[in-house]
This record gives structure tokens, C-alpha cells and sequence, in this order.
């Protein structure tokens, strides 16, 4: 019989990256390779990078080792977003052997002969002008919810941002083509599932290869909700400017969309957005969370916020605070600014010192804190849907709210990936939400 060679796959970063290595992963599969988990020993190890982390380098060599630990005579390929822009720096780290960059990642196969090991890292990677057509991907089998990817690129020129050279322009899967994903997961007995992309908002630009938008973002939030068999659907980060109110409507009445925003602001200071050349203004922010307020009262709101980018006076931060400070916002997702090569914002002047950036982080990671206490408070004796994950961790079982309150309860491996109706009734030591059944199913 025929020794099949064994792949395991780590992924570094966003959402969006979990659901193409899912596909890249089934795609091994498909040429009769096992997938197996990266604590095992296998024949090739694939890497699948970020370069939105701070410590891109230091994440992917760790990982690297990691992966010769268990077989120094394994194959090791990099992919993704950091394999695009630093493609020679990763092929340079010791026992790497492939490096493939934004086109040729989803052809890797096409690239692997006998798996022998190389003397120096071999590195196809194309220019990101060439990354102008659209692969579509979902996750499936390692989470309880299913990340599915609509859109890929971005156009925006944000000054702090590398995704635009790590992943291309702005480009869109044929809306018939993310039904027919969505209606395969649901076919799995996923219960719900998560739209991800670079730029979601922007969804119908590129589609079928034309510049000019076919569809909408609301068109495909109004198209998913009718497909049969999904349970949840779940909106990941959107630009405050793409997120129109027709859409939060939408959502506010919809059967399958829950009520969760996550909502990049970056800078709650006009000066500073202006500098990062994000497009709106705070103001457009505060009209965003009044309108899903008012009319999904107990909706989760996330925030994304960068402190520490240059030129960000101490007034300039203190604004920010105060303005996510006053904002009924339910948590925060802190990124310290850290300087990006072929970057605007890394040729700025008045260059934050690192130890005030890190003041400054802990600052609002104290606040998200104080937050999101006041949102799971505000939710106590409400009653709710949970979709449990299937995680023994210390002898709980922990879940998500339709609005993205995490419970937890006693550990019970029938709870896995179903959905059961609660009531909300202490906050926990550990910050999570304790419940009780309303009517248990499983």
C-alpha cells in the first residue's frame, strides 16, 4: 500500500488567512497528502505568514523551529502576506526550503516535487500588480465557525499599511460563487459562519474582473440571509465608511445576521486620521455607533485603534481616549504602531518614543477592559443564544452570544458546536459570563 505523505499547516494572523489555509489545506488533500495537526510529525510543514504583527520575523523563525524539532528533514514552505514582501528574508531563515509569494500560494503543489529538503530557500514570487484575479476560500473542520472569504485586496492607501503590497487590489468573489461556499458549510453542519476578507465593505468591486462594483455589500448580506440551513452569519471588521446605514438596518431585522460590528477607527483625533489617510472623520464614527445603537440597542460594538503613530501628541492620544472613553462601544482590539518598510508613515517625523507607545497601549487596554465589563454587565438577566466550541479548558465549555458575550459552563462534550437558549446570570472571576439553560437540546 501506499505511503502517503503527512502536511500540517500553521497560520499566523487574521481571519482571513485561517480560511485560505483551510483551502490550501484541502488542496494537499485532493493530491493525497494527510493532513495532520502541527504538534505532529509530517513530511512538510507549511507556514502560512502576517506582516500585520509586529514581530513577523521573530513569530515565523519561532514556528520554523518549532516545525524542525519534530522532523529536521521535513519540507518547509512559507506563504502569505509576509512571504510576499520579504520573500528573500524567509527563504535566508535556516531550514526553510519554499517560498511562495500572493499568486503562487494557491498552486502550491505545483511546486513540490519530492520534498527533499533544499540547501537554500527556493522563492517564486510575482509582482502584486500580477495578484489581479480572485481565489475564493472558506475554512472548515478547525473551528465552530467557518471563516468564509467574499473579498481580497485592498485599494485604500492607508500611510501605515503594507496589505495593499502583500495582497494586491481590491477584488471580489462572484456572488454565486460565495452562495454556493456558504451553502457547503452549511451542508457540514456548521452553525455559523464568519465573512472575512481585506476589505469586506468594499464586496462587488472586481467581481467577474470588472473595476466597476456588480454588487453591493448589502446585496450580499440581503443574498446570504436567504440561504437555507445557516443558523448565524456574522460580519467580521468593516470600514466606518463602507458600513452604511442601509446595511445596519438589514442586519437589525435580519434571520441569520447577529448583532456584532467590529469597526476600525485607528485614531479618535481628525488630525491623526487625516495623517494615516483613513477616509472619514470622527464624526462619521460616532453616526455609525448612534445608528446600531438605536436600533439594536444590545448589538456588541468592536474597535480597532492605533496608539503611538507618528506625529500623535499626548493631546492627540488623550483625545482618542476620550472619545472611546464617552462612545458606547462594548471592546477594544489595541495595536501599538510599529513602522512598516515601504510605508509612508515610516518616513514621518516626530517618531513616538517606545516607551510611550506602550503607556499609551496599556492606557486603552485598560479602558477595552472597563468596557467590555460594562457590556457583559449591561447583558446580565438577558436571555440569549449560545453556540458552544468544543474546548475542554479547565473543565468548562465556553461559547458566544449572538451578540459576542463569552460563557462558559460546566464541561459537557454534547454541548459541542450546538446552540442552546440561555439566560445570562453572573459576570466570572475570569471575565466570562456564567448562564443557565432556559431548555436544553442536545
Amino acid at each position: 500500500m501506499e505511503n502517503r505523505k503527512k502536511v500540517a499547516f500553521y497560520t499566523l494572523g487574521c481571519k482571513l488567512n485561517f480560511s485560505e489555509t483551510s483551502t490550501i489545506a484541502r488542496n494537499f488533500q485532493d493530491e493525497g497528502f494527510d493532513r495532520v495537526d502541527f504538534e505532529e510529525v509530517a513530511d512538510m510543514y507549511v507556514i502560512n505568514t502576517c506582516s500585520v504583527t509586529e514581530n513577523a520575523d521573530k513569530q515565523f523563525k519561532q514556528v520554523v523551529r518549532k516545525a524542525m524539532k519534530l522532523n529536521d528533514k521535513a519540507f518547509v514552505a512559507a506563504i502569505g502576506c509576509y512571504a510576499q514582501l520579504k520573500p528573500e528574508e524567509l527563504a535566508n531563515v535556516d531550514g526553510v526550503d519554499l517560498v511562495l509569494g500572493a499568486t503562487e500560494k494557491f498552486k502550491i503543489t505545483d511546486y513540490i516535487n519530492d520534498l527533499s529538503k533544499n540547501d537554500f530557500g527556493e522563492v517564486h514570487s510575482c509582482e502584486i500588480e500580477e495578484a489581479d484575479f480572485y481565489v475564493g476560500s472558506y475554512s472548515i473542520g478547525d473551528r465552530t465557525r467557518a471563516f468564509l472569504k467574499v473579498q481580497d485586496g485592498c485599494d485604500y492607501k492607508c500611510t501605515y499599511c503594507t496589505i495593499p503590497l502583500a495582497r494586491g487590489i481590491s477584488r471580489s468573489d462572484e456572488l454565486e460563487n460565495v452562495l454556493k461556499n456558504a451553502k457547503e458549510i452549511s451542508g457540514q453542519g456548521i452553525k455559523e459562519i464568519v465573512l472575512t476578507g481585506v476589505n469586506i465593505g468594499d464586496y462587488g468591486k472586481g467581481e467577474f474582473g470588472n473595476k466597476k462594483h456588480e454588487h453591493t455589500f448589502l446585496e450580499l448580506v440581503q443574498e446570504l440571509d436567504k440561504v437555507e440551513g445557516i443558523e448565524r452569519l456574522r460580519i467580521s471588521s468593516i470600514e466606518p465608511n463602507l458600513l452604511k446605514n442601509e446595511t445596519i438596518e438589514f442586519v437589525s431585522k435580519s434571520r441569520t445576521f447577529v448583532p456584532h460590528f467590529h469597526i476600525p477607527l485607528q485614531s479618535g483625533s481628525n488630525e491623526i486620521l487625516k495623517l494615516m489617510k483613513r477616509r472619514y472623520l470622527r464624526e462619521i464614527y460616532t453616526e455609525r455607533v448612534n445608528k446600531i445603537r438605536e436600533v439594536m440597542p444590545d448589538a456588541c460594538i468592536g474597535v480597532d485603534v492605533i496608539v503611538g503613530f507618528p506625529g500623535e501628541t499626548d493631546e492627540h492620544f488623550l483625545e482618542t481616549y476620550h472619545f472611546l472613553n464617552d462612545l458606547d462601544i462594548s471592546y477594544l482590539h489595541v495595536f501599538t504602531y510599529s513602522e512598516r518598510d515601504n510605508t509612508e508613515a515610516a518616513k514621518m517625523e516626530g517618531v513616538i518614543p517606545a516607551n510611550v507607545r506602550a503607556k499609551r497601549s496599556k492606557m486603552l487596554r485598560s479602558l477595552s477592559v472597563k468596557k467590555r465589563r460594562a457590556f457583559y454587565e449591561s447583558q446580565i438577566g438577558t436571555n440569549r443564544s449560545v453556540l458552544f466550541e468544543s474546548e475542554n479548558k479547565e473543565g468548562y465549555i465556553h461559547g458566544f452570544t449572538e451578540n459576542y458575550v463569552r460563557v462558559k459552563t460546566p464541561w459537557n462534550p454534547d454541548l459541542a458546536n450546538t446552540l442552546q437558549e440561555i439566560n445570562l446570570t453572573k459576570i466570572d472571576e475570569d471575565g466570562s459570563v456564567r448562564m443557565e439553560f432556559l431548555n436544553i437540546e442536545v
